[in-house]
């Protein structure tokens, strides 16, 4: 079965022939040409090694050359891909996979399932770097029969097959990469995905060619260039010159005056990301009093009423009302004088604060600088002087990844998947890379949770540990995201609900 994503978006041919009338001409985009005003650089071309694998923000660029093992739809729901069937077996002790037929790599060679049981043993082999190791290890001795793949479970996870839609779960060209090594990877990669590299100029742009034998139907776009304009202001004027025809995640109130402009449009809708504040346990935030004293003077309807413009929604947890554990009865109060109590019981005061680090980006999610001074204004006001340190995204996952986060760091935290285990479990769990909170108890918590296999007892477990890290103030929810979206309208722009910009998504209008 061939599942063309146009098709089956309920896109119609006759829309994706109607050319654009009446717009300024600056704002169109050449015949097949269309240019993206992007917020981050592409540090490197394996999407299964590396900190920047983690990274949500780049998994769009990613998903336009390499397929996932099993592809998300925008709404998130799961889709036959390059695997069109998969599952367990009654037990949980196997695995079983049938893979799509008549799918070629970039340079013409087949996809074979030997490609799909190289990936998968590569990805759970600690010596090649995939931060999402852990989950790869749990299935091995892979067995392939034709088209089809069974693989032997060395210790259950629950969402193994759920990984297979997120961060490091791409299939990877076996012989080409065995064949050019890693580096030469990184100078000509190659995957199955809708758009082929044609040039990519580190920290400048990647330039896309449409992949004329894509097995989900070739996209409307030819060429693609994606310009990396990591600050917000440059990513505005790309989209008013008419420079780049979409631009993503710049200030909300410029989103509202540019999408009231001739020629352009845009879309906002809340994605499964996050906006969180990690805290480490070093120095201040030992001490439980000035944790909690933190998050309740935080005043976050505020911050989202005032500095997003409305767009998003606090919460008070590292789960989204879209996620498997959202549990609605976690409230975390808003009080500033219970903040000053607390503080005061530690000996601190507004004239005699607490003091630490905050680390934050600048640019990279609308108004986070903004936002994180205006969270030490509240602090200032309780009895706690934060200094802000700002640094690149990149340097955050190498800080994190080595537990040498600032006491309190800001990041926006991903889940396309839902499940409370990729965003409480990773970001809560001492043990985990992407964790720089190391307490025993959370520890004890969360391990018998890794491998539950009733669902609901699962879920109810995760949920328990939401509300034991909000009483205890182990970590500062903010809001989620609502993510802006600016095109011309001689675009069609599907939102997809990850937060990942797709071209392959996009029509002309």
């Amino acid at each position: 079965m061939t599942i063309n994503r146009r098709e089956l978006l309920g896109y119609s041919a006759a829309a994706l022939g109607v050319a654009a009338v009446g717009l300024p001409q600056i704002a169109k985009a050449a015949a097949g040409e269309l240019t993206i005003a992007y917020n981050v650089n592409l540090p490197s071309w394996d999407p299964t090694t590396g900190p920047s694998a983690v990274n949500p923000t780049i998994q769009g660029l990613y998903q336009s050359v390499f397929d996932q093992f099993i592809p998300q739809k925008p709404d998130l729901s799961f889709a036959p891909g390059l695997l069109t069937e998969w599952g367990w077996n009654d037990d949980r002790t196997k695995i079983m996979m049938t893979v799509r037929e008549g799918v070629t790599w970039h340079d013409g060679s087949p996809f074979t399932p030997e490609d799909v049981v190289w990936s998968l043993q590569r990805a759970g082999d600690e010596k090649t770097g995939n931060p999402i190791q852990f989950v790869w290890k749990n299935v091995n001795n892979f067995k392939i029969d034709g088209n089809k793949i069974t693989g032997d479970v060395v210790q259950f996870d629950p969402v193994y097959f759920k990984w297979m839609s997120f961060l490091t779960g791409y299939i990877m060209p076996k012989a080409y990469y065995e064949k050019v090594g890693a580096e030469g990877f990184e100078k000509a990669p190659i995957g199955t995905g809708p758009y082929m590299v044609e040039k990519f100029e580190r920290n400048a742009f990647l330039r896309l060619k449409a992949n004329p034998n894509y097995w989900g139907g070739k996209p409307a776009f030819e060429n693609v260039t994606i310009k990396f304009v990591a600050d917000a202001a440059s990513r505005v004027a790309e989209i008013e010159s008419g420079s780049s025809q979409v631009t993503l995640e710049i200030p909300y109130e410029e989103y509202d005056r540019l999408i009231a402009k001739d020629g352009l449009a845009g879309s906002c809708k809340n994605v499964s990301d996050i906006g969180m504040i990690f805290f480490n346990d070093i120095e201040a935030m030992l001490d439980k009093n000035v944790r909690q004293a933190a998050v309740m003077s935080i005043d976050k309807k505020l911050l989202v009423d005032r500095l997003l413009r409305g767009y998003g929604q606090p919460i008070d947890t590292l789960e989204t009302p879209e996620y498997a554990a959202y549990d609605a009865s976690i409230k975390v109060e808003h009080n500033p004088e219970k903040a000053k109590e607390l503080l005061a019981a530690s000996g601190y005061s507004p004239e005699k604060p607490v003091k630490f680090t905050i680390q934050t980006t600048k640019g990279f999610k609308p108004k986070d600088y903004e936002m994180i001074q205006a969270i030490v204004g509240m602090w200032r006001k309780v009895g706690i002087e934060a200094t802000i340190e700002v640094y690149e995204i990149a340097k955050h996952y190498e800080l994190r990844a080595a537990d040498k986060l600032a006491p309190a760091a800001f990041y926006n935290w991903g889940n396309a998947i839902g499940d409370p285990t990729t965003s409480t479990g990773f970001a809560m769990y001492g043990p985990s890379p992407h964790s720089v909170w190391d307490s025993q108890d959370l520890i004890d918590m969360i391990n018998p949770l890794w491998g539950e296999k009733d669902e609901a007892k699962r879920i109810a477990g995760w949920k328990a540990v939401d509300k034991y890290i909000a009483e205890q103030a182990y970590v500062l929810p903010l809001m989620q995201y609502a993510q802006p979206i600016v095109h011309a309208k001689s675009v069609n722009v599907v939102q997809h609900v990850s937060g990942a910009l797709l071209p392959a998504l996009m029509t002309p209008a």
